[in-house]
């Protein structure tokens, strides 16, 4: 039987027909909307993308730079941010690229980053909240709040709240190949990258969305929506529509926020 099966996967037809599915599978990922046929331009424009020294976020960071952009990588590690910062004003020929320090798990440092936004930019066009955890250990932040909520929720959920006015949109990017599993164990990993490999978006396909809600002129007024990976206006789960859950939320967290 194992000799039966060694010589399956090793038959010429087995490995072709493997390439065959992979590379339709693959086609099949990316969306109708191409961020190079858009001629958008953002000459400007001020836009903040937090985590964008890496993954999605660096995508979208380096298409807004493209489209003259006045971009804020808002990052919480100073050496990689900077890595990134280097690398997007080479690859856009944007040199009105920078970098500011930023940790959303801290409510602390949302605040201090808002300031100096408020203080330095006159006005701010674009703001990605890009930036989050998974798989973080167990633990409560110096605030007092789990660490992954704080990251992922609450510290975008303020600094929202200090930097924009009313038009705000949420996406789904879909499944993506990212330094998102980093913090779980090596198996985790290795299967995450081997199944995404065929079958998950990179992550500059699923930047797109996001490119998509921010620039298409499609975009242009629509407010409180949610989008597919698809760029496809959808609706979310029945939670998410619910009007006095909604309050409720946005009750609790205003709460929490205003304590700090």
């Amino acid at each position: 039987m194992t000799w039966e099966w060694s010589y399956i996967f090793s038959h010429p037809l087995w490995m072709l027909s493997t390439a065959i599915l992979a590379m339709i599978v693959r086609a099949q990922r990316k969306g109708s909307w191409d961020p190079r046929a858009c001629p958008v331009e953002l000459k400007g424009k001020t836009a903040i993308v937090t985590g964008a020294n890496t993954g999605i976020g660096k995508f979208i960071a380096l298409d807004f730079a493209r489209r003259g952009a006045r971009v804020i990588l808002a990052c919480r590690s100073k050496a990689r941010g900077t890595a990134a910062l280097h690398e997007i004003r080479e690859r856009s020929g944007n040199q009105n690229v920078h970098l500011r320090l930023l940790d959303t798990s801290s409510l602390a440092s949302v605040r201090q980053f808002a300031a100096q936004i408020l203080e330095e930019e006159k006005e701010l066009h674009i703001l990605v909240n890009n930036a989050g955890a998974s798989g973080l250990p167990r633990e409560i932040t110096g605030e007092g709040f789990e660490i992954t909520f704080a990251t992922n929720h609450l510290g975008p959920f303020l600094l929202t709240n200090l930097l924009l006015g009313v038009t705000a949109n949420s996406l789904h990017p879909g499944v993506a190949m990212t330094e998102v599993m980093r913090n779980y164990n090596f198996t985790l990993r290795f299967l995450f990258n081997l199944v995404g490999f065929f079958f998950f978006k990179s992550s500059e396909e699923a930047a797109v969305n996001t490119i998509y809600c921010a620039v298409s002129e499609e975009m242009e007024g629509i407010t409180g929506k949610y989008f597919d990976s698809d760029c496809s206006l959808v609706l979310p789960s029945p939670p998410a529509r619910d009007p006095a859950l909604g309050v409720k939320e946005f009750e609790i967290c205003e709460r929490l926020t205003a304590k700090l």
